[in-house]
């Protein structure tokens, strides 16, 4: 008889992300897929540049938290490579945010800095967790979900007048055979899992929460 329990851990953990990704993630999302069009107003990416940057653009960040924390140990070199990647996008997107302005005037804007305030948190907890696996998968869906938000940052920059500068995580290989082995036993791949879901679900809060902004502001 066919054991069904085990089929997803055979396919790989970061197999298992860029499903949850493709699923779940930014580039789902109709809010950033219309920020990164010709039609959003430079009100509407001034707005998302600045969520970024409270969200992620603080020192350590989710990565370099993890490494800290290296609850795994076969992962401090993956984490230490994409922890460095991360110093030069913490860069970019403070430069995009100086570029873009102050932040667009809106409504309930204490309620929105208590929701990035508690979505940063929310994610300093993933890189901390003392469970294998789960900053792992935070991270590893942090990095696959990038490469959408990149496509953000990168619009901006040419709408702000900002020079777009190159990415440089570690080869989608590396990152894929390191998350892969990280996650070689059910118990750690159904960390990896959770990791990944639940910064998946903070991105996706995030954009709810720009698409509400917008809104509000009569977009």
């Amino acid at each position: 008889m066919l054991d069904t329990a085990h089929i997803g851990w055979h396919t790989g953990a970061w197999d298992l992300v860029t499903q949850l990704g493709a699923a779940d993630g930014s580039a789902t999302h109709p809010h950033l897929a219309f920020l990164i069009s010709a039609d959003a107003p430079p009100r509407d990416l001034s707005d998302a540049i600045h969520a970024l940057c409270a969200v992620h653009g603080d020192h350590p960040g989710l990565a370099a938290e993890a490494r800290t924390h290296c609850v795994q140990p076969d992962a401090c070199d993956w984490l230490s490579a994409v922890a460095d990647a991360f110093v030069a996008e913490r860069s970019y997107i403070a430069q995009l945010a100086a570029a873009a302005g102050p932040l667009p005037s809106t409504p309930g804007q204490a309620e929105t800095e208590a929701a990035l305030i508690t979505s940063h948190h929310a994610i300093e907890m993933l890189a901390t967790s003392e469970r294998r696996g789960c900053a792992t998968g935070a991270v590893a869906a942090l990095v696959q979900d990038w490469a959408t938000i990149r496509l953000l940052l990168d619009h901006a920059a040419t709408r702000f007048g900002v020079e777009a500068v190159p990415a440089s995580f570690p080869p989608l290989a590396e990152t894929a055979s390191s998350v892969t082995m990280l996650g070689g036993t059910p118990a750690t791949e159904r960390a990896v899992r959770f990791g990944a879901q639940q910064l998946l679900a903070q991105h996706r809060a995030l954009w709810d929460l720009l698409e509400a902004r917008a809104s509000a502001r009569g977009a």
